[in-house]
């Protein structure tokens, strides 16, 4: 209420002071005298303002109509002006109406509404980085590859938009399965975005398929320093990489080079069980037992395995079965619970003939965890105690149905390897296998390999024939590999 009081009452003082000062004019003497060809005019004071003022409104309307005419020859001149402003943010909003279109349809998965789409993005904003990229994209979602790459190719031209270039190059030959071109191309990009994790993993992986040991211990040096990995994976990749460069040396016959790489892997990751056995076959080549030894005695405390085993009695080949059991104490008193730790003991008390020790050795094993190995020891076992064949053939029997033991398997796709390997050779992973037990399929026959055991077994409670019937026995007999299996480990163990 107020501040209207206050806005009429400074109304009322605007119009009184303008009214003074018109009466003033008009009471005042003078004016202006105006002469021009021949023409006299003399105004008031009053008068002379008001000219003044319309002077100005024509001043100022004449300024304008020149400026207009300025910019329309500057309009048809080809100048930026506000006439072609106008049109140009006319030409964008439609050129990124389109470009917001094609990226919708790129995400619905319609390829070919995307690269129309992007081609008329193109025709209104020539902006190629973005629109080179969406067709790009569309057409490889479309099928059209020879379309894709040859747009891929136009922003690898482009400073900024290269790496995306080389990248969607890389991709197509891959696609492709054309290794060759795609480790160069990898190369390429990694070298122009070192911190891209996918493509520095997609480098590795070829590099470790080409068997380029060197350049991919490099590559994984980068992928630490950009915090791409772990210092422990590092670490577990690096030791993988130095033993299959070892294996490769090895191969060449450089044997001390390789001997070097081996133990610098054990040095690395001392529970890679293939790197600790290629280190102490190395130690044992140079006359180092006892380094060999402790080595494997490490290992051994970190996983159990075979290949251990077979090192360790590769430190002294020439002992008796008792000296061997007493050296072998260093491992079989490491892990004792370990189904391998078991398994070695009674091996190397078959080897001695005795075979009750062997018995007592395994245990419940093959109640409680059995195995094809384990199972097949007790058969063993029962042969060196004077078992009937019957017996003997129903413990091999039973070997046909449980899991055949731990074995080098992939963990990205679960593919078995009859050796360990830096890369998986079905799904071309690095670093992927493990030392595990497959998983047991059930396998449907008409009589049920489970039934093999019960059968041998029920022949000898019922009639006490060493004759087993001829269902059991060509059940048997398929299973010949595992009975020479048996007798070639009785036979190995001795020498």
């Amino acid at each position: 209420m107020l501040w209207s009081l206050i806005k009429i009452i400074f109304f009322f003082c605007v119009v009184g002071a303008m009214t003074w000062g018109a009466g003033y004019l008009l009471q005042a003497e003078g004016g202006l005298q105006i002469r021009a060809m021949g023409y006299e005019l003399n105004p008031g004071p009053l008068e002379s303002i008001l000219l003044l003022v319309l002077l100005l409104v024509l001043v100022w309307v004449l300024l304008k109509v020149l400026a207009l005419l300025a910019a329309t020859w500057k309009f048809l001149n080809g100048d930026e002006t506000a006439l072609s402003r106008y049109f140009d943010r006319s030409r964008e909003r439609k050129g990124f109406e389109a470009l917001s279109e094609g990226l919708m349809a790129l995400a619905s998965g319609e390829g070919r509404i995307a690269m129309a789409k992007a081609a008329k993005a193109d025709k209104y904003l020539n902006k190629p980085e973005l629109t080179n990229l969406l067709t790009a994209q569309a057409a490889e979602m479309a099928g059209d590859t020879r379309k894709a790459e040859e747009t891929y190719r136009k922003l690898v031209e482009n400073e900024q938009t290269r790496f995306v270039g080389v990248r969607g190059i890389l991709k197509q030959k891959l696609a492709a399965g054309d290794t060759e071109t795609a480790l160069h191309l990898a190369e390429k990009a990694f070298a122009l975005k070192p911190k891209h994790e996918e493509t520095g993993d997609i480098l590795l992986r070829l590099q470790a398929e080409k068997q380029d040991w060197t350049g991919a211990r490099k590559t994984l040096s980068a992928k630490l320093r950009n915090g791409q990995l772990p210092r422990d994976v590092h670490k577990r990749r690096d030791a993988v990489l130095a033993l299959s460069e070892a294996k490769d040396i090895l191969d060449d016959d450089s044997s001390i080079e390789a001997r070097e790489s081996a133990i610098e892997a054990n040095r690395l990751s001392p529970d890679l069980i293939p790197a600790a056995v290629m280190a102490a076959h190395g130690y044992i080549a140079q006359g180092k037992p006892r380094y060999a030894t402790r080595l494997l005695k490490k290992a051994w405390d970190a996983r159990p395995h075979p290949d251990l085993a077979a090192a360790f009695a590769a430190i002294a080949p020439d002992e008796t079965p008792a000296a061997r059991i007493k050296r072998f104490a260093a491992l079989t008193k490491v892990q004792t619970e370990h189904p391998e730790t078991k398994m070695l003991l009674a091996e190397l008390h078959i080897a001695n003939e005795d075979f009750p020790a062997a018995r007592r050795a395994l245990g419940t094993l093959v109640e409680t965890d059995p195995d094809a190995r384990s199972v097949t020891l007790m058969a063993v076992i029962e042969r060196g105690e004077g078992a009937s064949d019957t017996v003997v053939k129903g413990w091999l029997a039973r070997a046909i149905a449980v899991p055949r033991g731990p074995q080098w398997i992939c963990d990205n796709c679960q593919h078995i390897h009859n050796e360990w390997k830096p890369i998986c050779e079905n799904c071309s992973s690095f670093d992927t296998l493990e030392w595990k037990r497959p998983p047991l399929s059930e396998v449907a026959m008409p009589a049920g390999v489970q039934m093999l055991p019960l059968i041998v077994g029920a022949l000898e409670d019922n009639t006490g024939a060493t004759e087993v019937p001829p269902v059991a026995d060509e059940a048997v007999i398929e299973d010949a590999e595992i009975v020479e299996e048996a007798e070639l480990t009785k036979d190995g163990a001795k020498q």
